[in-house]
């Protein structure tokens, strides 16, 4: 599988989020589910053979927001002196 299957979705991830990883095995096509679930939102990843640098990628892309979103964290708090 080459792209992405055409859909724009947004959802606001919570302290409660859940993320799950399903393997599906099979001898022809093996592939994976990356489930992110919230009360009102549920995305599922497929993602197949050859796709595990896509997946890395997605992995080193939500690092860098988490990190991103504690330094923005950090200066709001220093800025109204909660920090």
């Amino acid at each position: 599988m080459i792209g992405v299957d055409g859909i724009t979705v947004n959802g606001h991830l919570r302290p409660d989020t859940r993320v799950r990883v399903t393997p599906f095995p099979d001898n022809f096509r093996p592939f994976v589910s990356l489930r992110i679930e919230g009360d009102d939102i549920e995305i599922a990843l497929l993602t197949s053979s050859g796709s595990a640098d896509a997946l890395r990628d997605l992995a080193a892309a939500a690092t860098e927001a988490a990190d991103t979103l504690d330094a923005l964290t950090a200066d709001a708090a220093e800025a109204t002196g909660r920090g």
